[in-house]
């Protein structure tokens, strides 16, 4: 990234840059209570394994390689920017080398590499400071930021940002701390109990980017069409879809990659509301007060912090996000209410057993499918 000819699409020390200059401050702690923080979220991160493991029954013997690291917001941002790296390498490889063969390509990627860079580096210092905790799946390591040697990710608990909600909602911090250890710790099991499933997820995500346009005038018309229909400018005859509820970077797919998307959304949905349910389901056992933190917890997801917190939750399909929170607890609640947890675990066979965006909603559905062909 030192000249132009060498230019990368992004430039992701500046992403780095940007992000850690505009992140806000974490709390303030002395510290002391800063190491008490950290070494309690070590401890809980080690005793949740048993708990995720005995209420999920998903035995798994390779929890030591994904290792658990606690990190402030800047870590989390130099984390993130690694694994972005990591799983865009493809997709990025081949914008370059049509940019490269068109006139002007290398100066325009030179200037675009860092406008990109300052772009990514923004929307990470909004997001640095809402995440409490992260199973990266796709985890390169790096000098300061250690990942599994084999293939496994890392799991990242923000010390900052727990600190702050705690505070914010009023809640025990020794209880809150450990409630969410057990949602990260559950992602953990999810992605060490069921080789394929990391495998399975990269591949849907690779063609999803290949399905990607790499010619800027057809990005930026499609582009104009989202900025159009998510201003209400579209007219009914031009498509009978809900596309009012989309988020811009749902708007901006080609067909094809709607297919996958709603593949992912589904598999997301399901990884999400199964950590919400185990957190919940071990949390009256080991956490007194889950019924609290719990409560007040899905009031601040459901309200956001201000109106430009909300816009940019929509925007940038946050809301999506939290829907599948809800969405995908209900899916597997029911499950087991139907079938057990045994029953239940037949989720994780294969990919052919993963439940379908339709499924999520009607779990019956899957239950029907699965459960009869197994039986």
């Amino acid at each position: 990234m030192t000249s132009i000819g060498g230019a990368e699409m992004v430039d992701w020390n500046l992403a780095v840059a940007t992000a850690t200059r505009l992140v806000r401050p974490g709390p303030e702690v002395s510290r002391d209570e800063a190491r008490a923080v950290v070494a309690e979220l070590r401890r809980h991160a080690k005793s949740s394994e048993e708990h995720v493991r005995s209420f999920t029954r998903m035995g798994t013997e390779d929890t030591h390689d994904t290792p658990v690291l606690v990190v402030d917001r800047a870590g989390w941002v130099r984390a993130n920017v690694a694994g972005f790296r990591e799983i865009l390498k493809p997709l990025l490889d081949k914008m370059q080398d049509k940019r490269g063969s068109s006139p002007g390509g290398a100066v325009l990627g030179a200037v675009g590499g860092k406008v990109t860079g300052v772009e990514l580096g923004m929307l990470l210092s909004f997001l640095a400071s809402r995440v409490l905790g992260q199973y990266e799946t796709f985890a390169p390591p790096t000098r300061d930021l250690p990942a599994g040697a084999n293939g496994g990710g890392r799991l990242l608990l923000v010390a900052p940002n727990i600190v702050h909600v705690e505070r914010e909602l009023d809640v025990d911090p020794h209880d809150f701390r450990l409630w969410v250890c057990l949602h990260e710790e559950t992602h953990r099991t999810q992605f060490t109990a069921v080789p394929w499933l990391r495998d399975h997820l990269e591949g849907e995500i690779q063609s999803f980017l290949g399905e990607t346009e790499v010619d800027p005038m057809t990005v930026l018309e499609r582009v104009r069409e989202a900025a159009q229909s998510l201003a209400g400018g579209r007219s009914e005859a031009e498509g009978d879809e809900d596309e009012g509820g989309r988020s811009l970077v749902e708007l901006v797919q080609t067909p094809a990659q709607r297919e996958i998307l709603a593949r992912l959304t589904a598999v997301m949905s399901l990884l999400e509301g199964h950590a919400d349910f185990v957190m919940d389901g071990v949390g009256p056992d080991v956490v007194p007060s889950v019924g609290e933190i719990r409560e007040k917890f899905q009031q601040r997801r459901a309200r956001g912090a201000s109106r430009l917190d909300q816009a940019l939750r929509k925007l940038l399909g946050l809301d999506a996000k939290l829907r599948q929170y809800r969405d995908g607890e209900r899916f597997v609640r029911a499950v087991v209410d139907q079938v057990g947890m045994d029953g239940f675990n037949r989720v994780w066979t294969s990919p052919n057993t993963l439940p379908t965006k339709a499924e999520i909603a009607k779990p019956a559905d899957w239950v029907a499918r699965v459960h009869r062909k197994g039986d």
